[in-house]
């Protein structure tokens, strides 16, 4: 390989490297702050939804597994929404704590709760399907065993399920509980920059890549189209929000729907979450690769570009590290020498970036939660903490995926961080 090609393969690297994070903190900021000026300061306050054409009752499906310590909590939220008629199916799948035990003390007491038992651990998307096929009714709010749903939460989802017959589901505004540690402090604004005005982002140009996992609402009718959740798919999440938009299902995020979600605060905690996320996406990267070939899905080509190139940058960052180390064992030749990673200049823009791209999402979700501004110091910790494990697990993920085969995903405890109530 000459030395004019070794020099103009390094120079696309590094600027790649360099302006992909800029452009895309960029277009998320434009893209959020148009969804904000032609819909979101429309709303009424979040406690304040407006009234719906009528009240259709709603089946809240709660697959559980190990949830003993937070089950009754979960529940207690859901028996306080401010929605006339609702059913609660928790789906104890093979659990080895009392999550069995207090499910069904909880649905002694309320005569709007159901419990299932499945015998043996066979993964969330078996559990929502479980619980799919015991439901009552049209409408389904899913919800993770752990989560704190907002008493208003399910108008403000029910608004656009009623508003159109296409939409076929829409994904709340999650919001962190666990604050104790620098890592937990750092997720409360990510939750916000890099996954609410991500999505936000995404309903102004394309589709909205994946529902959140832990709350988001259903049609039934758009579910039974697309054969329910896949047992296989490592994010049940994810696949199901590509397949419903495939068969041109319309899936909406709707800020003022808060749920309130426990999460790792440790490095293997967060790993392990991070790992599989990134392995449900590569998943169904290489699943709905024929998309880009289909004009009638070309509102799904923005997002699956921008998952692509955001893997393929991973791989440039690997690469740009990995050249830095062999530059310390080898002698490389000089347009391959990388002299440092410490940031510079440039290191400097993307820094600058990263804050203006926390200021903009804190400010349109403050609005949804007071004394927001306070986590703002601890995001100048994010890139160099969160971009290094998102690298990490974007070029795991990919090969893990190639290599994994068809298996059913099941359920792995995660790591819930310190809960408010305790100490630290």
């Amino acid at each position: 390989m000459t030395t004019d090609l070794l020099s103009e393969i390094a120079r696309l690297l590094f600027a790649f490297s360099f302006y992909y994070p800029l452009f895309m903190a960029y277009l998320w900021m434009t893209g959020g702050l148009y969804y904000y000026l032609h819909y979101e300061r429309r709303d009424p306050p979040p406690d304040q939804p407006p009234p719906l054409p009528h009240y259709p009752p709603v089946s809240i499906l709660v697959p559980c597994h190990n949830e003993g310590r937070n089950v009754e909590e979960t529940v207690a939220a859901l028996c306080e929404l401010d929605y006339p008629e609702f059913e609660v199916l928790l789906i104890n799948d093979g659990s080895t704590d009392d999550t069995g035990e207090r499910a069904e003390a909880l649905a002694q007491a309320d005569a709007r709760i159901r419990v299932v038992h499945l015998a043996r651990n066979q993964g969330k998307a078996v559990g929502l399907n479980t619980a799919a096929a015991f439901a009552r009714h049209e409408y389904f709010l899913c919800i993770d065993g752990d989560s704190l749903v907002d008493r208003n939460s399910l108008k403000w989802m029910m608004r656009h399920l009623l508003a159109s017959p296409r939409v076929g589901a829409v994904t709340g505004n999650p919001r962190i509980r666990t604050r104790s540690t620098l890592l937990g402090r750092i997720q409360v604004g990510e939750f916000s920059s890099i996954i609410g005005l991500i999505k936000r982002a995404q309903r102004t140009y394309g589709k909205v890549f994946t529902v959140s996992g832990v709350m988001a609402c259903f049609r039934r009718s758009a579910l039974h189209d697309v054969g329910y959740w896949n047992p296989h798919a490592l994010t049940e999440d994810i696949d199901v929000s590509w397949r419903l938009e495939i068969r041109h299902w319309d899936v909406r995020f709707e800020p003022n729907a808060l749920c309130w979600i426990l999460m790792p605060e440790t490095l293997q905690g967060l790993w392990r979450q991070r790992l599989r996320w990134a392995m449900g996406g590569s998943q169904v990267l290489l699943a709905q690769f024929g998309v880009l070939a289909q004009w009638r899905q070309r509102r799904l080509w923005p997002i699956y570009i921008e998952y692509f190139t955001s893997v393929a940058w991973a791989y440039a960052m690997a690469a740009i590290v990995a050249l830095f180390i062999a530059g310390l064992l080898l002698e490389l030749p000089e347009a391959l020498q990388i002299r440092t990673l410490a940031p510079g200049w440039s290191g400097l823009v993307i820094g600058t970036t990263c804050l203006l791209q926390f200021a903009v999402s804190m400010f349109l979700d403050s609005r949804y939660e007071r004394g927001y501004g306070r986590y703002y110091y601890w995001m100048i910790w994010y890139p160099l903490a969160y971009w290094g494990l998102n690298v990490c697990t974007s070029v795991v993920a990919l090969p893990r995926v190639l290599l994994r085969g068809r298996k059913r995903a099941t359920w792995k405890s995660p790591d819930r961080g310190i809960r408010p109530n305790e100490a630290p």
